[in-house]
């Protein structure tokens, strides 16, 4: 009789061991892939007519896969980004049974060949130096609220970081004596250290001397109104709540959707414009992926604007007034001389 492997039998291992310990997957990226193999498995078992519970991995192929992916995008309403990270958590799952269980190989190998979706690739906003200021001027330094925002605001812009490095910075992460530095746990669980401009250590400074934690205990460097530690929402909030109203002083604001990674952004961009190694941008902000970085040199529309300046574009104007060798000045004074040469006036036909 053909041996099965229920489902069940590898959950545990594949979130707890695999993609925690042995991957060090981020825990947002952990949840995303366990809501993908959730809503697979709820997929299968109405497709199959079975409780999850019964479900084989057998049962589950490339076809089945296929019309799940179709499914979330037809009746659910899933963009194909949205479809593609379904994907990506479905071969994570399947590279996993591989390893596990080599007679399972080719079914898996099946899965995980099956295509990414192309997206539309879009440009990601980021802000230009006014913007940047405008938002960074808007914090009021005498409420408590602003004293917070503006430190929050420096160490985004300052270091570049993705905004769940943000919400999980403690108090002695920081060292704000000089030369100050900040330090990250980054994706991969990667440590890394960023230094401090002298602004973003008075603000880290200022911050300090009123923040009030509900808990005293509590060593989460920033928190929301109730003293309890900020949320991605949260900071969210208060950067859209900042744009708003720095669209008043600056208008270009309108025409931008500013949030946490925003920010993120424009580090990057401002460095690069300020002349530096892509590489150095790259390990700046922890990207694995020199590719992923590339995008900002895709975007500098600065750049682009110093290349198109060294052309001029062409104009009707510019034909009109060409010159042919033949029409120079030099060479109609020579023909005209060449007429009056008693040579060719005696010359007979």
């Amino acid at each position: 009789m053909k041996q099965s492997h229920p489902v069940a039998d590898y959950m545990h291992a594949f979130f707890y061991q695999y993609l925690a310990e042995i991957r060090g997957l981020s825990t947002n990226t952990v949840f995303a892939y366990r809501d993908t193999i959730k809503l697979l498995l709820c997929f299968c078992a109405d497709h199959l007519r079975k409780k999850v519970d019964q479900l084989n991995i057998e049962e589950i192929n490339d076809k089945i896969v296929l019309t799940f992916l179709n499914n979330i995008e037809t009746n659910r309403g899933s963009t194909e980004k949205t479809r593609n990270a379904r994907l990506a958590g479905i071969r994570a799952f399947f590279g996993f049974i591989s390893r596990e269980e080599p007679a399972l190989l080719k079914q898996c190998c099946h899965i995980r060949t099956i295509p990414l979706k192309r997206t539309e690739h879009k440009t990601v906003d980021y802000l230009d130096n006014n913007e940047m200021k405008a938002i960074l001027g808007s914090t009021d330094s005498h409420s408590r609220k602003g004293i917070r925002d503006k430190a929050l605001f420096m160490i985004l812009y300052n270091t570049g970081a993705r905004v769940g490095e943000i919400i999980n910075l403690k108090i002695n992460d920081l060292r704000l004596d000089s030369p100050g530095q900040v330090k990250f746990l980054g994706k991969g669980k990667k440590q890394c250290a960023c230094p401090l401009w002298p602004e973003t250590i008075e603000a880290l400074n200022n911050y300090l001397k009123i923040r009030q934690p509900q808990n005293p205990s509590n060593e989460y460097l920033f928190l929301n109104d109730r003293g309890k530690p900020i949320t991605r929402f949260g900071i969210g909030h208060i950067i859209n709540k900042y744009a708003q109203k720095s669209s008043q002083i600056c208008p270009s604001l309108n025409h931008k959707s500013v949030g946490p990674h925003t920010f993120r952004h424009s580090t990057a961009m401002h460095l690069i414009q300020a002349g530096n190694d892509i590489n150095m941008v790259r390990l700046w902000l922890g990207h694995a992926d020199i590719n992923t970085t590339h995008m900002y040199v895709e975007i500098d529309m600065e750049m682009k604007r110093k290349i198109l300046n060294t052309t001029q574009s062409p104009t009707a104007n510019t034909k009109k007034n060409k010159l042919h060798k033949w029409q120079k000045p030099d060479i109609l004074k020579w023909l005209d001389e060449l007429s009056k040469s008693p040579e060719l006036c005696g010359v007979k036909y």
